[in-house]
């Protein structure tokens, strides 16, 4: 009854976590980059794509800040302890999947497996997308990745259709082949697309903690193997240390036997309810910590007249009166260039002037302004 409790508390927090990400994004798209953070500022990865420009630039690149980069560290060092439980407790991408394939065993009355001849290989497709992600965020020192990013495309679902078909028609496409093949398979972008949880793999190697089965008191009734939302066989092995664990802990709160799949880090086994408090409070805690001493920003600071912009950092939720400060521009002139009415009000977004002037394109005006 203990476990059952846990495995749902384990679901709660996910669906919490799924529910602010989802609600941050959608203000994202109504406030703007100034009021709420985009999806890539509040996604560890944000932090690792920008680290080669902070480090050989001293800046991040565009759309990350301060506190996707501490979400980055928190999350290294949760893994470092305690594997990749990131993925396995708090992502609420993986949380989307897996709430995606609880719906597909419903429909379905059973999950469908991948043969391993075939599965196996796609495994490693995650550390090509990895390098291949790395690689041109580092090169470009840019999101490179967003167009083609399915967390992205779930990050402006609220903004519509069009940009949905439009900027993020690649990425919107996985999205769909995404919860498809999470109705059928568990974690399916998890196990064979995931870059961040391939890093996360990698970082998990140099964890001393692991997953311990005593062969004795086994019955081998393989509720773990049936409870892996990864498809690992735990019933075959003495010691799952595989980077493909997410340490969600359901094999452990599965087995019917105490004490026969226990969580070690190093010799001492920790209880799956402590290992969540534990990695709730590293988590929580170092973003709390962060605010406090004012490390934690994942937006845009406010424009004002000492602030200086380049015409590539223009986006929709400024206003006019943001582009003549940020440029150094006269307004008139703004409105000049850009061939609009004085009607429209100076405090009015760039993505909203589309509403008056319908043939208006944010994508446009950096050329006007030239």
């Amino acid at each position: 009854m203990k476990n059952k409790f846990i495995k749902i508390l384990r679901y709660i927090i996910l669906a919490i976590l799924l529910i602010h990400i989802t609600v941050e994004a959608y203000f994202h798209q109504l406030l703007g980059g100034g009021e709420a953070p985009s999806i890539h500022a509040l996604c560890p990865y944000g932090g690792l794509e920008s680290l080669y420009s902070l480090i050989f630039a001293d800046t991040f690149i565009k759309k990350i800040f301060s506190g996707t980069l501490i979400l980055l560290i928190i999350t290294v060092v949760i893994a470092l302890i305690f594997r990749r439980s990131f993925c396995g407790l708090i992502c609420p991408f993986g949380a989307l999947q897996e709430f995606f394939g609880i719906l597909g065993k419903s429909i379905f009355k059973k999950r469908f497996m991948i043969p391993d001849a075939l599965d196996k290989p796609l495994r490693y497709l995650k550390y090509v997308v990895l390098v291949v992600t790395l690689f041109f965020a580092w090169t470009t020192s840019g999101l490179w990745v967003d167009k083609y990013d399915p967390w992205a495309a779930y990050g402006h679902m609220s903004a519509g259709i069009e940009s949905l078909t439009s900027e993020y028609l690649i990425g919107f496409i996985l999205l769909i082949l995404i919860l498809i093949g999470s109705l059928l398979y568990d974690r399916f972008f998890c196990k064979y697309l995931c870059p961040m949880g391939a890093f996360y793999g990698i970082v998990a190697k140099l964890s001393p903690s692991k997953i311990t089965r005593n062969e004795d008191t086994c019955v081998n009734c393989k509720l773990c193997d049936k409870s892996c939302p990864v498809n690992i066989k735990v019933s075959e092995v003495k010691e799952i240390k595989s980077a493909e664990c997410i340490n969600c802990q359901s094999c452990i709160l599965s087995c019917p036997k105490n004490n026969t799949l226990e969580f070690k880090v190093k010799d001492k086994t920790v209880k799956p309810i402590y290992i969540f408090v534990i990695v709730f409070l590293i988590f929580f805690g170092g973003i709390g910590a962060a605010r406090i001493t004012g490390n934690f920003e994942i937006t845009a600071k406010p424009i004002t007249g000492e602030s200086k912009i380049d015409l590539d950092e223009i986006k929709g939720y400024m206003t006019l009166e943001d582009l003549s400060k940020g440029l150094g521009m006269d307004l008139s002139e703004i409105y000049k260039k850009l061939d609009l009415p004085t009607s429209i009000s100076k405090e009015t977004k760039l993505k909203d002037i589309k509403n008056v002037v319908p043939d208006f394109e944010v994508e446009g005006v950096k050329e006007k302004l030239e």
